[in-house]
């Protein structure tokens, strides 16, 4: 119960992460400042995942002390709890992300919206996603290839959240449209267009950092761990969700896009056009919550390269 605690954990933290790292930015850079201020939602939905950052880190503290020291109870004593903090890497880097989301919630409730309010929600956020991997198999790989790694899994996060958090942003675009703005359709479109540059840039950094990571985590002479180990396993269902997100997102990008540019002035083809592009990033979205899930469950696990393997 608690494994499967820390892991529900683990995926509200790398959501709320992608958010806010992801979804100020994509204010700054896919939308025209006026338009982004213009919109209610960013705010409340920043405000929500700090929150939810904040929370879930702190209970994610005391869950991982209860795991290792084997029970709740256990883990809440003040020794545990003592030792998490200061005889691991863990325990600061979960009091350290609460304490950066909980000071960016502040942020999000004491002042209005504005190009250097994103700024600095990114900023917090890019500390919250840069976190994961101090913490996690990033940081695990001892001797010259420490600083690669670890460098690697951060590019990997910042990444992710990159696309993730403009995804998220673009889904409640295109269901909220009309309840902002006459304007809204295109608005969207030119959201559209803003995302298309960043995301591919966000893709060639997702692979790059991916074979960076995989080289330490895998390692060329144990690729048959692939398919005979949990963490082989799942890295192959999280190739395989990417592989979907990357097929969803050209579609968007190189057909649903366009159509929906060529519609703005048509109403009949722009219902059909915006219903498609929904249709679409609702998708792409839910595969991406899924993938979130496969890594949280992979932070759990030992990787191919720590694992002994049959000759």
């Amino acid at each position: 119960m608690l494994d499967l605690l820390v892991v529900g954990l683990r995926l509200a933290q790398y959501g709320g992460a992608m958010i806010l790292l992801g979804t100020p930015l994509f204010l700054i850079y896919g939308l025209p400042m006026a338009d982004g201020l213009a919109l209610r939602w960013p705010r409340r939905l920043l405000i929500a995942a700090s929150a939810v950052v904040a929370v879930t880190s702190a209970v994610a503290f005391l869950a991982q002390t209860s795991v290792m020291a084997g029970s709740i109870t256990e883990g809440l004593k003040p020794a545990s709890l003592d030792f998490m903090l200061t005889g691991t890497s863990l325990g600061p880097a979960f009091v350290a992300r609460a304490l950066i989301a909980a000071g960016a919630l502040v942020v999000l409730l004491s002042a209005k919206p504005s190009r250097p309010i994103w700024i600095v929600i990114a900023l917090a956020g890019s500390a919250v996603s840069a976190s994961f991997a101090w913490t996690g198999h990033g940081a695990a790989t001892e001797g010259p290839g420490h600083y690669p790694h670890l460098g690697g899994a951060i590019l990997h996060s910042w990444a992710a959240a990159v696309w993730l958090g403009a995804l998220t942003a673009l889904l409640i675009l295109a269901f909220k449209r009309r309840l902002e703005t006459p304007s809204a359709d295109h608005v969207l479109y030119r959201a559209l267009h803003g995302f298309s540059g960043v995301g591919t840039a966000a893709v060639a950094v997702l692979l790059l950092s991916g074979l960076v990571n995989s080289w330490f985590m895998i390692g060329p002479d144990r690729l048959s761990g692939l398919l005979t180990t949990p963490y082989g396993l799942l890295l192959v269902v999280k190739l395989l969700m990417f592989g979907l997100m990357l097929a969803l997102a050209a579609v968007n990008r190189f057909h649903l896009t366009p159509d929906l540019g060529m519609a703005l002035d048509d109403p009949a083809d722009l219902h059909n056009a915006i219903g498609r592009l929904k249709r679409s990033l609702a998708m792409e979205t839910l595969v991406a919550i899924a993938l979130l899930a496969v890594v949280a469950v992979m932070g759990t696990l030992a990787p191919v390269s720590a694992m002994d393997m049959p000759m």
